[in-house]
């Protein structure tokens, strides 16, 4: 992942005083600098103080803007006074950069408020946000109406703002694959590519029965595929798997390395139950946890809005995510479940790991065709679960988005798997099932619901559902 770069507006108004605009330009470069952040701002030779005010500094701005305009994830207006809400309207309009924005207001001091030194920031973000308003462009708000710029209140808001940006980038010409057909058994997975493609989502498509051709044509000792030998034993710990099965497995993902890279894709979802147990014996499981560890999410039974829900809180987290089944109850607890698979989850998540076989699916087609899980009890910590779906009737792209944590709670049970606590969780549960959502949720080990939300609803224009 690249740098986070920001386009900085500095306001200013001339009755107030120009120094708090030369500071606060000072200030903010600074802290963005220091956070690991890219700023893209005027210099002071280009407007008074680099700030601006006029429309002559706005057309100013607005050329840099555009002509950085490739590398700007979203831009902060920030207001060490006053500022000039025409001026801040006219920059953004005129750079026709569709990216957030974040506005940020400079907190006046009691005892400071002299003419001399002054601000009423807290009024000209009003002013700001009217005006940004009445162009129809979206912008989203510091969590406190004023904060210090150089506060570690505001360093979280930039964290969160930066997840915004880019969940809202990496959301626009994403390249997702589907291996295989939609398991018959699974109609909850059933999407719209039409609707995904109206949001940038483009969906590529193979057959599992070409994708097991190309791996019938690969030999024993091809050096990719004892590369992908190699990598797949480095990962798990494989001792009690047969070699075999592990030569499969690496041929599959040999095949399925080549095809993400032949077709730029940013993640993939793949057809399993049954056919790949059945007509080749080996399950895709460690595989598909390889391939999310390394932040190319992978979702089973060809669920891509499972998928689409693991990368953006990839985009939004920058650490790996999982797709899991709302599964159990915990014993009486209202407020915690089980969630499940069988499993593919990135090895991060979990206290311990190891391959295995799929213990489900081996009573039906034999344990000698299931190796390949990765087991173990997902490690306790904070969680972001998120969901999309197509909504066909509708037309349009749905979601929730909410936080929990995993538990150390006792449970005894296969596959992969941890107790997550979400505050009203029986509230959560009557929407999902209300509103016609999957079995499926993607989780990540953080908190990033905030930032997806605003990220979803007020850039992208989906329908989300925030769990409170």
């Amino acid at each position: 992942m690249k740098k986070t770069t920001f386009g900085v507006i500095v306001g200013n108004r001339g009755f107030f005083p120009d120094i708090l605009a030369k500071q606060g330009r000072k200030n903010i470069l600074d802290v963005l600098r220091k956070n690991g952040f890219n700023p893209v701002a005027l210099s002071m030779q280009e407007t008074k103080y680099g700030a601006v005010e006029t429309f002559s500094d706005a057309k100013k701005c607005a050329a840099l803007f555009a002509r950085k305009g490739e590398k700007i994830d979203g831009i902060i207006v920030t207001l060490p006074n006053f500022g000039d809400e025409k001026a801040v309207a006219e920059t953004i309009k005129r750079s026709e950069l569709n990216v957030p924005i974040l506005i940020h207001a400079e907190p006046d001091v009691q005892g400071t408020m002299s003419i001399a030194n002054r601000r009423d920031s807290f009024c000209g973000k009003i002013s700001v946000c009217n005006n940004l308003r009445q162009a129809g462009i979206p912008y989203t708000l510091t969590n406190s109406h004023t904060v210090p710029v150089t506060s570690s209140q505001f360093k979280d808001e930039l964290d969160d703002f930066a997840s915004v940006c880019r969940v809202v980038r990496g959301l626009r010409n994403v390249r997702f694959g589907a291996v295989g057909a939609r398991t018959g058994a699974f109609n909850t997975v059933r999407y719209s590519e039409k609707i995904l493609e109206l949001s940038g989502i483009t969906v590529e498509t193979i057959d599992l029965s070409e994708i097991l051709g190309r791996v019938e044509r690969l030999g024993d000792n091809d050096r990719a595929v004892k590369k992908k030998l190699d990598a797949i034993k480095k990962y798990t710990p494989t001792g009690a798997i047969p070699a075999e099965p592990l030569l499969k497995m690496a041929k599959f993902g040999t095949v399925i390395d080549r095809w993400i890279r032949e077709n730029a894709l940013d993640g993939t979802a793949i057809q399993c139950w049954t056919a790949l147990e059945e007509f080749f014996g080996i399950v895709p499981c460690t595989l598909m946890s390889m391939m999310s560890e390394s932040l190319i999410p992978s979702a089973c039974e060809v669920d891509i809005t499972g998928l689409l829900g693991m990368y953006i809180l990839q985009l939004a987290a920058l650490t790996p995510s999982a797709l899991l089944d709302w599964n159990n109850n915990c014993g009486s607890d209202p407020d915690k479940t089980v969630l499940f698979h069988c499993s593919n989850l990135p090895k991060s998540f979990f206290k311990t790991s190891k391959m295995d076989y799929q213990e489900i699916i081996a009573g039906s087609v034999g344990k000698e065709n299931t190796y390949g899980t990765i087991v173990g009890r997902i490690a306790p910590g904070e969680a972001t679960f998120c969901r999309t779906t197509t909504d066909d009737a509708a037309g349009i792209i749905t979601a929730y988005v909410g936080e929990g944590e995993f538990t150390n709670d006792k449970l005894d049970t296969f596959g992969g798997y941890g107790v997550m606590k979400i505050p009203d969780l029986q509230l959560l549960m009557q929407y999902i099932c209300r509103t016609g959502f999957e079995h499926h949720v993607a989780v990540s080990r953080s908190r990033k619901a905030d930032a997806i939300a605003e990220a979803l609803d007020n850039y992208m224009g989906w329908e989300v559902y925030r769990h409170e």
